[in-house]
């Protein structure tokens, strides 16, 4: 069969998407003598419990970018590209235990929403249309071009058709369904990705080592690659410029994940759905935990891989079929895709299926999320203020699925990108610092103003290209600094709060605005249970960064 798959792996993975569709379709069915209203497509009737929510997130949040792009990274440079991860659940305690009970206490249904609370109708529009286009362009077309770079390279699947595919599958049950159809078929979603994607783990580390089990593979992966697990990179490594080493802990990583985790609408959108504050504060806690754990799917494997690859001893032994797609360090993202075609069968189609659960539930989140902030902050702001709950969720499914069509004819233009993990965080950092500087302040300081934030917003893409695109060879002149891009985003963030309060307080000489936020000591009181799980996730963050700082 194409791809070396056997029947047993077909029907596991028929398996996996009929459960998928089946319970989608069941939990987004109307319920007697009851219309689906927007609550109930864009926010699942705010009846998410702590567990759908944390997994949900993950699922949300691991899709192609870290199973293909960053097993990718981990081939190329290793470890060090877990900080993404790692870093990601310290991010997650601030999130929940500071922007949350803000968040849920205004009752948004859109980051949007929360500027035009907070600063003004136009800022909104600007931010909200500016999201639509980049999880258009780059998000959804991005999951779609590397997903199905995985089937084409597992399955002999031609990209079109593995981006038709999965384009499909996903339209299925969110398009009808809404954030309902999305959160509870996470829950399965996760169960597949990480179990598959531990498995794929065990076997690579277990070929490593000649049969001899997980402890041992990594034991020889660590011993054979050592430069592959500094987290911490110096200035002599030639992947210092994508992850700059101490700049990584204090400096632009910290733009990348406040920005993702706390304003980005198809992350945060279902602990805006969750039952009270407390449920949507423990389900990021329970990500958290998650979040500790996936490096050991998404970037041990590429290692592994790099080991096998470099190994002829152990090359040889995989056959004929090892020989298939080999990955390299200028083609890194062919690295899980050749693991795959390695397992045995059953194996196969389960990782396999871990694979399309990572990629499906990405792409439903962010169909649901793009259909959220249209609908909600541009069709019933501009053209329908006056719009039924049953016409916005009719305006929802529609819109959805243009955007889906959009990044479908889009997705094939990525095509001869390698590392796109880093691709994408590298050039979605133009504009993030920006949007982050304007939520800090517009959260935390009640002296900014709407025109500092606008001001702001606008200059921070100046700011940004600056850094970026100085004329090859000017970066040694005194008008340019030639930085790596992560530091790039830290100097943006800053230069651009300075600009937003430099304005702000021209304009109100000091006085609070009127918008501003009034925030107490009582408002960002977290439970017991929450204060002890987030102190364990920084313990543990603080032993796997002593053990593997160099």
């Amino acid at each position: 069969m194409t791809g070396n798959f056997e029947l047993f792996d077909y029907v596991i993975f028929i398996c996996y998407a009929i459960l998928i569709l089946g319970v989608g379709l069941w939990v987004s069915r109307d319920k007697k003598g009851h219309q689906k209203n927007a609550e109930d497509y864009f926010l699942a009737s705010k009846s998410l419990p702590w567990w759908a929510i944390g997994a949900s997130l993950i699922a949300a949040n691991i899709s192609a970018e870290q199973f293909i792009g960053m097993s990718g990274s981990g081939y190329a440079l290793g470890l060090a590209i877990a900080s993404y991860e790692w870093m990601g659940a310290l991010t997650l305690i601030i999130v929940g235990k500071y922007f949350l009970p803000i968040f849920i206490e205004k009752g948004l249904y859109t980051i949007p929403e929360f500027v035009e609370k907070r600063f003004s109708t136009n800022l909104k529009t600007i931010l909200a249309v500016f999201w639509i286009g980049l999880y258009v362009f780059v998000n959804l077309a991005s999951v779609l071009y590397l997903g199905s770079l995985a089937l084409e390279t597992i399955m002999g699947i031609p990209l079109i058709y593995g981006i038709v595919g999965l384009a499909l599958f996903a339209a299925a049950y969110s398009l009808y369904g809404g954030l309902s159809a999305v959160a509870w078929t996470d829950v399965i979603q996760v169960v597949f990705l990480i179990l598959g994607g531990l498995v794929t783990t065990y076997l690579a580390l277990d070929t490593v080592s000649g049969g001899e089990g997980l402890m041992a593979g990594f034991k020889t992966i660590y011993e054979t690659a050592p430069d592959r697990f500094a987290m911490i990179l110096d200035e002599s490594n030639p992947e210092y410029k994508n992850l700059p080493g101490i700049g990584v802990l204090v400096g632009g990583l910290w733009v990348a994940n406040l920005y993702y985790f706390g304003f980005n609408q198809y992350i945060i959108q279902r602990t805006l759905a969750a039952k009270s504050l407390k449920e949507s504060q423990n389900g990021i806690l329970f990500a958290g935990f998650l979040k500790l754990i996936l490096p050991a799917i998404v970037v041990i494997p590429g290692i592994a891989a790099y080991v096998i690859v470099n190994d002829p001893s152990l090359l040889s032994s995989l056959g004929e079929v090892g020989m298939k797609n080999l990955p390299s360090t200028e083609q890194a993202d062919k690295a899980y895709p050749w693991l795959l075609q390695l397992l045995p069968t059953g194996m196969k189609g389960l990782a396999f299926a871990a694979l399309t659960a990572a990629i499906v539930s990405s792409l439903a989140s962010m169909l649901n999320s793009t259909s959220t902030i249209f609908t909600m902050d541009i069709y019933k702001q501009y053209f329908n203020g006056n719009a039924t709950d049953k016409k916005m969720v009719s305006v929802g499914r529609i819109s959805a699925a243009v955007a889906l069509i959009i990044a479908s004819v889009t997705a094939p233009l990525l095509g001869g990108i390698d590392q796109a993990f880093q691709f994408i965080q590298e050039y979605t950092g133009i504009v993030s610092p920006g949007i982050l500087a304007v939520f800090l302040l517009g959260l935390f300081w009640k002296k900014t103003t709407n025109k500092g934030a606008i001001v702001g917003a606008l200059a921070s893409i100046p700011i940004a290209l600056y850094f970026k695109v100085a004329p090859k060879g000017w970066s040694t002149s005194p008008f340019f600094i030639d930085v790596p891009w992560m530091d790039q985003m830290g100097y943006t963030c800053v230069l651009t709060m300075l600009v937003i309060a430099a304005v702000s307080l021209s304009q109100n000489k000091g006085a609070n605005d009127e918008k501003g936020i009034d925030l107490s000591n009582k408002m960002f009181r977290t439970t017991p249970l929450f204060n002890i799980g987030a102190f364990a996730i920084m313990l543990v963050l603080a032993a796997l960064y002593a053990v593997f700082w160099k």
